[in-house]
């Protein structure tokens, strides 16, 4: 199997695809929208792109392209992020501090204390920063153990994210929709015909009377206007069970559009 996925070596979209398959040929790429025109293009088997992480929220660019190209989750991985500080140099000689955006982000409190009036600069991933690193002693990457055995870098802190559960989840991106195991997810993308009041409730009283759990419900804008929105939900079951399907069934006719991005077992 190809997996497509963000590079270079040394990500945590790496670990994500050596826990889905250890054996398989890793295709990296320069970033996420690469990872899914190879799924698209049919260059790889599946792309594993980041969806979620618990501190930071959601990943806008894959729930974009969820919605936006003909592209299904085949299922997830659950990473455990254990961000560290890299550098070839000492921790007083630091002038620079590179990661990727999300990496930043979810160690904000750690470079406020530690690091007042040192520059931050993005990178397109977190071992790109490690790699970047590598080359300038001033230089220090947030990321993973793997990036700094990967670059050689030196690791002078661990555990430096904010809060020390910190996870990400990662969608297997592909064309097929997996068979039902009896232990799945279903998600799917709606666009509701009209805002009123009471239009969500009755849309989501359609699962509720089938025993249905939903286990997440999440706005976000739809493009098309200033305060319209798009709504991703994730249930449990898949989408071929008899309840999933009828509460899908009943819901088409209180919804402008319905997207099934995917059935696919659910992860602990």
């Amino acid at each position: 199997m190809i997996i497509g996925l963000l590079g270079p070596k040394g990500t945590y979209s790496q670990k994500a695809a050596n826990q889905l398959d250890i054996t398989a040929q890793l295709m990296f790429f320069d970033d996420l929208e690469e990872v899914i025109e190879s799924v698209l293009s049919n260059e790889v088997d599946c792309g594993i792109a980041p969806i979620e992480n618990s501190l930071e929220g959601s990943i806008g660019i894959t729930l974009d392209a969820l919605w936006e190209f003909d592209i299904n989750i085949m299922g997830e991985v659950i990473v455990s992020i254990r961000h560290c500080l890299l550098s070839k140099g000492r921790i007083e000689d630091i002038k620079v501090i590179l990661s990727h955006p999300q990496a930043l982000a979810q160690c904000r409190r750690f470079i406020h204390t530690q690091f007042k009036g040192v520059k931050i600069q993005t990178t397109g991933s977190t071992s790109h920063a490690a790699k970047h690193t590598s080359e300038f002693p001033e230089m220090a990457a947030i990321a993973s153990t793997e990036s700094a055995r990967q670059y050689g870098l030196d690791i002078l802190a661990h555990d430096i994210q904010d809060y020390k559960e910190n996870h990400t989840r990662f969608a297997v991106l592909g064309r097929e929709i997996p068979p039902a195991t009896g232990h799945d997810k279903t998600s799917i993308i709606i666009h509701l015909a009209n805002d009123r009041p009471g239009a969500l409730y009755e849309l989501l009283g359609e699962f509720a009377i089938r025993n249905i759990n939903l286990t997440k419900i999440e706005s976000r804008p739809s493009k098309m206007g200033l305060g319209d929105y798009l709504f991703y939900i994730d249930m449990e079951g898949h989408q071929l069970d008899t309840n999933v399907q009828d509460a899908l069934n009943c819901i088409i006719n209180l919804v402008d559009k319905l997207k099934i991005i995917g059935s696919y077992r659910l992860m602990e």
